[in-house]
């Protein structure tokens, strides 16, 4: 499907006030899909420099993706990998073996965002936000330890991201 038809289709859902139809929408149209996503809910609207998905649920539970109802005011691009994110998160709290650790946790979601190896199907973010993101993948794996054996994990694609960073400028 072409991105024009996608985003008046995501435009119509909004104008209507239909946020949480508009993100089931989008996941199945990417096929950003897992049985154990239970619902969506909304919070507070989300401000031009900050905003909030998050991934809520007991681990082995089903997870509950909590957005801002004003989402899809944002670049679709954007919100399409924060959604992203959060099924990341879906996965590794709702299905053995759970990833326990958090900082493991972040540094998975956002590696997705800058190469969709779980989740193929994207729309292709500004270089100004797969900079976002690695920084804060980045600081995922600085709180990991200096030297620990989550960064001797993740030392291979923290030089897939070092490369892909140092491609953008």
């Amino acid at each position: 499907m072409k991105y024009e038809k996608i985003k008046d289709t995501i435009d119509a859902y909004h104008s209507e006030g239909k946020t949480i139809e508009a993100a089931e929408w989008l996941l199945k149209i990417f096929d950003v899909q897992d049985t154990n996503l239970k619902s969506f809910a909304l919070r507070e609207k989300a401000k031009p420099d900050y905003i909030l998905f998050t991934a809520e649920g007991d681990f082995g539970e089903e997870q509950v993706i909590r957005m801002p109802e004003n989402a899809f005011e944002f670049p679709l691009p954007l919100i399409l990998s924060l959604l992203t994110h959060e099924m990341v998160h879906v996965r590794q709290k709702s299905r053995e073996p759970y990833v326990l650790d958090k900082l493991e946790r972040e540094w998975q979601a956002y590696y997705e965002m800058l190469f969709h190896k779980i989740f193929p199907n994207y729309l292709e973010v500004s270089n100004f936000h797969k900079k976002f993101f690695a920084d804060k993948a980045y600081s995922y794996y600085k709180r990991m330890g200096e030297g620990s054996e989550l960064q001797a994990k993740y030392a291979s694609q923290k030089k897939e991201i070092e490369d892909l960073i140092a491609s953008l400028d």
